[in-house]
């Protein structure tokens, strides 16, 4: 017999959700079949078998959290059906009825003290309960049941400390300690429909983390605008030509990552990190770039992109924005982005502050083109295609005065896009 375990899901993924378990117990599987599938907060991930056998007993099912290294279920030797628990001994012909009956509230009573170990840790293990596994490990040893500890934090997942504070204060004889609640519960009137749905891990990763980002950071965002007309009117003129030699479109995200490349390198504070009470100031551009999937937002990664040409930046965003939509990204698209650029213009978005990818200290915001009245002269005016562009940054190694000529660097390489050849 062989367990099944989760297997190391990569840098900073300390725990994911079992989505759905493709085989059923006693079901025959052999070495490379899939088992079960995971969500974790970045990708999803696929579990396969490493013997071949019967899946035996499954211990955690679809909803349940679990952490790397935990076993889910086993499989064990043979072809046929494996039922879900071993069947009791028949009763032996010579043994009496009765003494059968007054035998079995004993061995009930002996197996409940046999049991009871278990208990805690099998409270600890629950997927009901979102914990930390550090949080969870420290249940176990302590013996105590997740489901009666209060969370701090503003998500409702428990943590370490709040499970040593359930250890030091303990709850009213008779009474357990009620985990922690919402300040108001949501609910609707009488007679209205509501449906509630759980939030999925990315969801719930997603929310937590433009918290966090809310929270640690001192964000500040400034705007400017971008004249467009003349890499309209260069897109119009080689794009053709552009498709047919590299088999892709030449959209406008190779001119914006390559004017963020440009102010990058004038503006180097832009393309850094905090690391406790030193700056981490990067010497490569790798440009993450937002976009919107089914199962939330994700930030796929252009690896030096300062070395890429414009179609090699188009592929390369092509790619990954299909491996996006497909949910086929690994977890080395999305790691280890030195700036971020999303673009709520696609769905229409005028004007928007959006929030740091943390431990990122700033992220360019592209809104949607639209022809507006420009003066081109004292006594001229032209309408002219025109883009708000929006810098959130971390005003804490940022100063006002540099993140706004950060900006106007990138409006004035996008207003004259020859110049991108020499400075992006």
């Amino acid at each position: 017999m062989s367990d099944i375990t989760i297997p190391d899901l990569g840098e900073s993924i300390t725990e994911g959700t079992i989505s759905k378990w493709v085989k059923a117990a006693g079901d025959t599987v052999k070495r490379g079949d899939l088992l079960l599938e995971l969500e974790t907060d970045k990708v999803n991930l696929e579990v396969s078998a490493e013997d071949d056998g019967v899946l035996g007993e499954i211990l955690k099912q679809e909803g349940d959290t679990v952490a790397p290294g935990e076993v889910v279920g086993t499989i064990g030797a043979g072809g046929g059906s494996a039922p879900a628990k071993a069947e009791e001994p028949a009763q032996e012909p010579s043994q009496p009825a009765s003494q059968s009956q007054e035998e079995q509230p004993a061995k009930s009573e002996q197996s409940a003290k046999t049991e009871q170990p278990g208990q805690a840790d099998k409270a600890a293990e629950s997927g009901s309960v979102t914990a930390t596994p550090a949080a969870r490990r420290l249940a176990r040893e302590q013996g105590i049941d997740l489901s009666s500890v209060g969370a701090r934090d503003p998500l409702g997942r428990i943590r370490s400390d709040d499970v040593r504070q359930s250890k030091q204060a303990p709850a009213a004889a008779g009474q357990a300690p009620a985990p922690s609640q919402p300040a108001a519960a949501a609910s609707a009137p009488e007679g209205k429909e509501v449906e509630r749905r759980k939030m999925s891990r990315r969801r719930q990763t997603i929310a937590k983390r433009l918290v966090e980002a809310q929270h640690t950071a001192a964000m500040l965002t400034t705007f400017n605008e971008v004249d467009m007309t003349a890499i309209m009117e260069l897109r119009k003129r080689r794009k053709d030509a552009f498709k047919e030699k590299h088999e892709v479109n030449l959209g406008f995200m190779s001119f914006f990552t390559k004017a963020v490349v440009g102010a990058l390198k004038a503006f180097p504070l832009l393309n850094a990190e905090i690391d406790g009470d030193e700056l981490l100031v990067k010497k490569y551009y790798d440009i993450g770039i937002a976009v919107s999937a089914k199962e939330g937002l994700v930030v796929p990664v252009v690896r030096d992109a300062d070395r890429l040409s414009f179609a090699g930046i188009e592929k390369q965003i092509l790619d990954l924005a299909g491996k996006a939509r497909n949910n086929t990204l690994a977890l080395s698209d999305l790691q280890g982005g030195t700036f971020t650029i999303t673009n709520g213009g696609v769905f229409g978005s005028l004007l928007s502050t959006p929030i740091l990818n943390s431990p990122q200290v700033g992220i360019l915001g592209m809104h949607s083109i639209q022809r507006r009245p420009v003066a081109t002269s004292e006594d001229g005016m032209e309408n002219r295609p025109m883009m708000y562009i929006a810098l959130s940054y971390d005003h804490r190694i940022v100063d006002g005065s540099e993140a706004v000529r950060f900006l106007v660097t990138i409006k004035n390489l996008l207003e004259d896009p020859e110049s991108l050849l020499l400075e992006g």
